[in-house]
């Protein structure tokens, strides 16, 4: 995560003309599944991951929460976010998720946007978000789809005549960093299998609530270009779960390794 190229100028000029920049979370194409798996946030204390520009944050202070940090590497990302933010409720720290004090039980509920790919522990990311989070506290969060990332440049394969014949998939079993070009610029991504993702989950004292795949909505099927080739592979995985309430012995162990 401490590879950052969304402070160079180029760069983020380009990340700023996508749609999930310019217009929010509507903008999203995962948003309108993602939603409907957040908790209820009245008069919780929030922790977003990775917060960008803030729209999350401005989110849960919009729907009851008491009070919400966002962090993220980015000064820049952090200057658009506060910009946009009106909600004094709402604090933005600029430093990498592996470096954030994850004190004991002091946040409700963590949430996170398409950040912990860029991590290369998500074991390691699991406990300190258990630490940090009050019984029964909720944890949901996205990534990039684990077929999305194994093969590692995340692009299609073409014909000679340029259409679009099948996503690969290789090297799924061998976990560890791989290079894609993101708006131009190579960007340095750990890919990891959904059985690292699930057990990261179920070893660390969290029980999963729900876990969805998700597609296009209609709209966006029916109005973008291309859209439709989403439905060949998913691009995204999207996980709610909670932290248990009581913990049986090995399992408290296992979340101090």
């Amino acid at each position: 995560m401490k590879e950052n190229k969304y402070d160079d100028n180029r760069f983020f000029s380009q990340y700023s003309k996508m749609d999930r920049s310019v217009e929010g979370l509507k903008g999203a194409g995962e948003w309108y599944i993602l939603q409907k798996m957040l908790p209820d946030f009245t008069g919780k204390r929030v922790l977003d991951l990775g917060c960008g520009f803030g729209w999350h944050c401005i989110y849960a202070i919009e729907h009851g929460a008491a009070h919400v940090t966002g962090i993220d590497i980015s000064e820049k990302m952090l200057e658009e976010a506060r910009k946009r933010t009106p909600f004094s409720q709402v604090e933005y720290k600029c430093m990498a998720i592996e470096d954030f004090d994850y004190r004991p039980d002091s946040y409700d509920i963590v949430i996170s946007s398409l950040a912990f790919h860029y991590l290369e522990s998500f074991a390691d990311i699991c406990r300190k978000i258990h630490n940090c989070l009050t019984k029964g506290g909720s944890f949901v969060f996205s990534v990039e789809h684990p077929i999305f990332t194994a093969y590692g440049n995340q692009e299609w394969y073409y014909d000679s005549e340029g259409n679009r014949i099948h996503w690969p998939v290789d090297r799924y079993f061998t976990e560890g960093k791989r290079t894609a070009v993101f708006l131009g610029e190579e960007i340095s991504k750990y890919h990891k299998t959904l059985t690292t993702y699930i057990n990261g989950l179920l070893q660390t004292g969290f029980e999963i609530c729900e876990l969805v795949e998700p597609q296009p909505d209609e709209v966006m099927l029916n109005t973008i270009p291309d859209m439709k080739d989403e439905l060949r592979r998913p691009m995204m995985l999207l996980i709610s779960a909670r932290k248990k309430v009581e913990m049986q012995t090995n399992e408290i162990q296992a979340i101090g390794k």
